[in-house]
C-alpha cells in the first residue's frame, strides 16, 4: 500500500521548484511527499523541506501513488528500467525530462511486468508529460502538459494542479508541440536573462557602475513583464508607446531590425525545438 502521495524521482532544481509551489499551496504537505537521488547534499536539501529521502529509486516509486521524473533526459532510459518492475499498474508517472515522448517512457516502464502486478495482464502506463521552467522556483513558472495515450483526463487534471501550485499551465492536445513550448518557455528564461545580461554591461560601457547598470536593466525588464502581463495590450502595441518617432528608442530598434535580431531571436527558438526533437530520437 503507498505511502506517499507523491514521490520525485531525482532532486534537481525543477523538482526543488515543485515541492516548494506545493507546499506553498497547500496542495500536499512534506510528509506525503518523498524524493529520491544519490546526491547527499540534495536529499538533505529536501529533508530539510520536511520531505522523505532515499538513494533508492525503486523505494520511493513502490512507495508512491504517483511519480514525478524529475532526472535528466541522459538517464531516463536507466532510470525507467529501474522502475519498470516495480511501480504498480496504477501509478501516475509524471515526466518533466526534454525529448523524451509519453510513448518512449511508456514503452520504457512497459517492457517488463513485476510480481506486483496480476499475471498476464496488460501494463498501461498512466504518463502525462510535461515542460516546466526556471521561474518555478519563483513561484512564477509557466508549464506546458499534454497527457500520453493511457493516461486519464483525472491524472491531466491533478498534474495541472500541481503545476498551478508554482506558476500556470497551457494544456495542449498534439504532443509534438512539446518541443515548441520546450523552446519557447522551457528555454525562455535564459533568452531573458542573455538579454539583461547585455543591456547591463552596455549600461556600464556608457559610463554607470556595474550595480546600477544591472539593477536598472532588471527591474526594466521586471516591470514591463509586469506591465505585459497586466494591461492585456499586445508587446507589438506597448513597444510602440514606448517608440516615439526619431527617438532614442527607435533609433535602437532601427538597429536591431538593421542587425537582424529579430531573425535572430526566431532562429534561436526553431533551434532550441530541433535539439529537443533530436533529444526524443
Amino acid at each position: 500500500m503507498p505511502t506517499y502521495e507523491l514521490a520525485f524521482i531525482g532532486a534537481g532544481n525543477m523538482a526543488e521548484a515543485i515541492v516548494r509551489g506545493v507546499l506553498s499551496a497547500g496542495l500536499l504537505k512534506a510528509e506525503d511527499m518523498i524524493v529520491s537521488d544519490p546526491a547527499q547534499g540534495r536529499r538533505d536539501l529536501f529533508a530539510g523541506l520536511g520531505l522523505a529521502d532515499t538513494a533508492d529509486n525503486g523505494l520511493a516509486a513502490r512507495a508512491a501513488r504517483r511519480l514525478v521524473l524529475a532526472v535528466k533526459p541522459q538517464k531516463m532510459a536507466e532510470t525507467l528500467a529501474e522502475l519498470g518492475p516495480v511501480i504498480a499498474a496504477d501509478t501516475l508517472v509524471i515526466s518533466i525530462a526534454a525529448g523524451w515522448s509519453s510513448a518512449k517512457i511508456e514503452a520504457g516502464l512497459g517492457a517488463v511486468h513485476s510480481e506486483f502486478r496480476i499475471p498476464n495482464s496488460a501494463f498501461l502506463p498512466r504518463v502525462v508529460r510535461v515542460m516546466p521552467n526556471t521561474p518555478m522556483l519563483a513561484g512564477a513558472g509557466v508549464s506546458g502538459l499534454v497527457k500520453g495515450k493511457f493516461a486519464t483526463d483525472d491524472d491531466l487534471a491533478w498534474a495541472v494542479r500541481l503545476f498551478q501550485s508554482a506558476g500556470r499551465t497551457v494544456v495542449l492536445n498534439d504532443e509534438g508541440l512539446i518541443d515548441a513550448v520546450t523552446a519557447v518557455s522551457g528555454s525562455g528564461p535564459a533568452y531573458f536573462f542573455y538579454l539583461i545580461e547585455q543591456m547591463a554591461a552596455a549600461g556600464v560601457e556608457e559610463g554607470l557602475s556595474e550595480a546600477d547598470a544591472l539593477l536598472l536593466a532588471t527591474e526594466t525588464c521586471a516591470g514591463s513583464a509586469k506591465l505585459l502581463t497586466q494591461s492585456g495590450a499586445s508587446p507589438r502595441e506597448l513597444r510602440r508607446r514606448v517608440t516615439s518617432p526619431n527617438g532614442t528608442t527607435q533609433a535602437a530598434t532601427d538597429l536591431l531590425d538593421a542587425r537582424g535580431v529579430a531573425e535572430s531571436l526566431r532562429a534561436a527558438v526553431r533551434a532550441a525545438a530541433e535539439r529537443s526533437r533530436e533529444l526524443g530520437k
